[in-house]
């Protein structure tokens, strides 16, 4: 059984950019890409969350 969420709510729950250069962000962007094209948004938001937790912690600026 799915879920649908209401129209744009995807968009804002997978919102989030990879560091440039960084091969975790870089994996984990494609996976995202790949969840989302198979349907299983869940998955996709965990590597969403997974890309901005990385990006804000360890490529963080002092």
């Amino acid at each position: 059984m799915t879920t649908q969420l209401p129209s744009g709510f995807d968009t804002w729950l997978l919102d989030c950019v990879p560091a440039t250069g960084c091969d975790i962000c870089a994996a984990n962007w494609r996976q995202l890409l790949a969840r989302k094209q198979l349907g299983d948004i869940a998955q996709a938001v965990r590597h969403a969350t997974e890309i901005r937790d990385h990006t804000s912690g360890v490529h963080e600026r002092p």
